[in-house]
């Protein structure tokens, strides 16, 4: 299984988005290492922070007509579809196909961190945010739409 851990090849120099990012590795990584019994649970976590952080993705992009919005919102859809069939695959105990969908959710990941998201902060660096969302990185991040 391919195993997601942090490393500095994920960093976007955009605090609110490396904050959440960090995150969705933890998450991810629990995941991964989680017993059958835990999966589920786990699997959930990393379905609720995705549908957060989707989500304060996708309103950045709105809110600042980020050129590459529609086809960065579609993949943010298409992801939170998979994931959770995922759940609902762990809820009926087939960990095996939720345990290779994490390890192909990592290699999604790493790409889309490093060509689609990258590519928002840079944009989202160049947007006048408020001082006081930039300093609270992950808890802005969280906040749904």
């Amino acid at each position: 299984m391919n195993t997601v851990e942090w490393s500095d090849a994920l960093l976007l120099e955009f605090e609110p988005m490396d904050a959440v990012h960090r995150e969705f590795v933890d998450l991810l990584a629990q995941a991964q290492n989680a017993s059958d019994a835990n999966l589920p649970q786990a699997w959930a976590a990393v379905v609720t922070h995705t549908e957060q952080h989707f989500g304060r993705e996708d309103e950045w992009m709105r809110k600042t007509r980020f050129a590459s919005a529609d086809n960065h919102i579609l993949q943010h859809r298409v992801v939170l579809h998979v994931l959770r069939e995922g759940l609902a695959m762990a809820q009926t105990g087939q960990m095996g196909a939720v345990r290779e969908m994490a390890g192909e959710l990592g290699v999604w990941f790493a790409k889309h961190t490093q060509s689609h998201d990258a590519a928002l902060a840079l944009h989202m660096r160049g947007q006048v945010i408020p001082t006081s969302q930039r300093k609270a990185g992950a808890r802005a991040a969280h906040r749904p739409p």
